[in-house]
């Protein structure tokens, strides 16, 4: 790998981090959720100074170059971000079913008090 191009990744690890840091500072991403994103940009960095682990990777997987592997590790790991939300949005959903059938009871037991 080219000094420059791991310049760039590093960098590039580097700023998701600061980002992810930033934005949980802000409160605009949970701290749940932010833990996935660091350990992305810890991986990127990782795989970029120790490039004997990713070449090790790419052997143990059976692929023929180390961009394919990269390739297959984003491939992995969007679906199984896709796959954690999916879970988190089916719980939200049931959640939110349920408060509306509270919602209506309640609404239903204030309108029949009034009518009396």
């Amino acid at each position: 790998m080219l000094l420059k191009q791991k310049v760039f990744a590093v960098a590039a690890g580097l700023l998701l981090m600061v980002f992810i840091f930033e934005l949980v500072r802000r409160k605009k991403m949970r701290e749940e959720y932010s833990w996935l994103w660091l350990l992305t940009g810890v991986a990127i960095i990782i795989m970029v100074l120790w490039y004997d682990l990713l070449e090790f990777i790419t052997g143990l997987i059976g692929a023929v170059l180390p961009t394919t592997t990269l390739f297959i590790l984003s491939i992995l790991f969007l679906v199984l971000i896709s796959i954690h939300f999916s879970v988190r949005i089916s719980s939200l959903t049931d959640k939110m079913i349920k408060l509306t059938q509270e919602l209506s009871i309640l609404k239903a037991e204030k309108d029949r008090d009034n009518e009396l």
